[in-house]
């Protein structure tokens, strides 16, 4: 038996298109000889539906679209993931369809709740395990969060089946794949039998599938896994042994996994590059200041758009360094975008001579610090309502924790496509770009001198971030632990950290939860993101 792993990119709420792309990938593969074709979870609705799925012209659109699949799907068989509708509640289902009829159907069993995950807001639990025969085989289906559990994958066991497929919309987070395999492998040595794992790629709003389709044999081993963060459309094929176990054929294709970083940049230029898209943006527009962050910010959009669907724009004050002058303007030529110089001196004034009654007696501070930031916001967002591009934030997670950011200033955009990178990561990151680029035989893509300076966000003379925040070597590893870890003050100074930096750092993340509400969503790349899986509230009384 030849299975077809449809590893594919889709749109939530497109139920039309999702469900034209079913019947396309399964005619691609009935041509190449699979008999069996399995999409990812949730494939007509798209995956995460959230309430999209209360609304009645959605399930509409859902039962005529499963309609149409049943009618239109003949051979190969096709197991699809949809939302069923009852009187009992909405499932999360796959059916199997072949030859014009359906032949089964499986509700998930375990609904996440936890991290990204609110699945019992919508979906009622299913019970029952689903096996059925195909070309002489006993299969079992499954849908994702049921694999990472015992119960499921032993009772389609119990009921028969010699081989398991799950069908999953399991989003990127870093080492995540590395997880995903070791419960395959769990679950292949509890049960004795091959699971096939095929898994969504493509950007949804912050989180990105990243795909990585995998199956593995009774004793866990890896025979094939499909690329990370690209569609495809592979196969597996399946026979018997000796003693009539139910073994796959040993695939060519063991896609190498990525490295860390690697891995992550790939998430957030899928992420820009589907978010821009999926929203017909002709193109993105940023503000690129000659620092590390938005240097990093131009290079993910030209590698996920291409030059000519980006603008970069400096907006220089008295404060701003010719070394930024000069290393942004080389970056701008090296990638080949637009760019722009738009002096801010003019806003700035004005501003300032509007304000002199009302700011009279009281000496400069950081309000005159997020004015120009704001100046800055008001060319961006102007560039961007003519044009259309979409404004790129460029601020980064430590920046994001600590309120090191202005509000309706450079906090202020469509999209932050490095909103969940800490500053120590940004640096990896640019190093692993110019890796890249030194392998292809090309120049830097981030400016050395721009990775070697000391962090600044040029707002008053001399500025440099450590006058404000600890070094990045001490505040990220705080931050970790504290947003990621969910670990207390005692916890974390138990790791050799001084207790009133720690102290005050998680004050700074405390106070600044209003800022992180009106921020832009982006890419979501860690354990825990400041989006869907971060909810602190905004006025709280707890003290450490």
């Amino acid at each position: 038996m030849r299975i077809a792993l449809a590893q594919v990119n889709l749109l939530v709420g497109d139920v039309g298109g999702n469900s034209a792309r079913v019947l396309e990938s399964a005619a691609e593969a009935g041509a190449a000889g699979a008999d069996l074709v399995v999409f990812p979870e949730l494939t007509l609705a798209g995956y995460p539906p959230e309430d999209l799925l209360f609304h009645r012209g959605f399930r509409r659109q859902i039962d005529s679209a499963l309609a149409r699949c049943i009618e239109t799907a003949q051979r190969p068989a096709v197991m699809v993931g949809f939302p069923e509708y009852t009187d009992q509640g909405i499932y999360n289902s796959v059916a199997w369809i072949e030859g014009g009829s359906e032949r089964a159907r499986y509700r998930k069993a375990c609904l996440p709740n936890y991290g990204v995950f609110d699945e019992q807001r919508y979906f009622a639990r299913g019970s029952a395990p689903c096996v059925l025969e195909h070309r002489g085989i006993q299969i079992g289906m499954l849908i994702c969060e049921d694999i990472w559990q015992e119960a499921p994958a032993q009772a389609a066991r119990a009921a028969g089946a010699q081989l398991l497929i799950v069908t999953n919309a399991s989003p990127y987070e870093h080492g995540k794949q590395a997880s995903r395999e070791a419960t395959l492998r769990a679950r292949a040595l509890e049960t004795g039998v091959p699971v096939v794992y095929v898994n969504l790629v493509g950007g949804q709003d912050e989180l990105v599938f990243d795909g990585q389709s995998v199956v593995v044999d009774a004793k866990g081993d890896v025979v094939h896994r499909s690329p990370a963060f690209v569609e495809s459309l592979e196969y597996i094929d399946f026979a018997r042994s000796a003693s009539g176990a139910v073994v796959p054929v040993p695939s060519a294709r063991i896609t190498a996994p990525l490295d860390d970083v690697a891995e992550v940049y790939h998430a957030l230029v899928l992420g820009v590059r589907d978010y821009v898209g999926k929203h017909r943006f002709p193109g993105v527009v940023l503000g690129l200041s000659g620092g590390i962050d938005s240097a990093l910010t131009l290079a993910i959009a030209v590698d996920a758009l291409g030059a000519d669907r980006v603008q970069a724009v400096m907006m220089p004050s008295r404060y701003t360094s010719q070394l930024s002058l000069d290393e942004a303007a080389a970056q701008a030529i090296r990638l080949g975008v637009k760019y722009s110089v738009i002096p801010i001196e003019g806003m700035f004034d004005a501003t300032l001579a509007a304000l002199r009654e009302e700011f009279a007696g009281r000496e400069p501070d950081a309000t005159e610090e997020n004015i120009q930031s704001r100046c800055r916001m008001q060319l961006l967002m102007g560039i961007s309502n003519k044009t259309g591009r979409m404004l790129l934030t460029t601020g980064n997670k430590s920046e994001m924790a600590v309120g090191y950011a202005t509000l309706y200033g450079d906090m202020a955009g469509g999209f932050a496509p490095i909103k969940d990178c800490s500053k120590l990561l940004v640096y990896k990151l640019s190093a692993h770009r110019n890796a890249v680029a030194a392998a292809a035989g090309e120049a830097p893509v981030i400016p050395v001198k721009v990775i070697e300076r000391p962090p600044s966000a040029e707002l008053r003379h001399d500025q440099k971030d450590a006058d404000s925040l600890p070094p990045y070597e001490v505040l990220d590893p705080i931050l970790e632990a504290f947003i990621e870890q969910d670990l207390s003050v005692d916890e974390i100074v138990a790791r050799g950290f001084d207790r009133a930096t720690v102290g005050r750092v998680l004050d700074l993340v405390k106070r600044n939860e209003y800022k992180r509400r009106q921020a832009p969503p982006g890419v979501r790349v860690s354990r825990r993101g400041f989006g869907r899986d971060w909810r602190y509230p905004i006025t709280s009384g707890y003290r450490r």
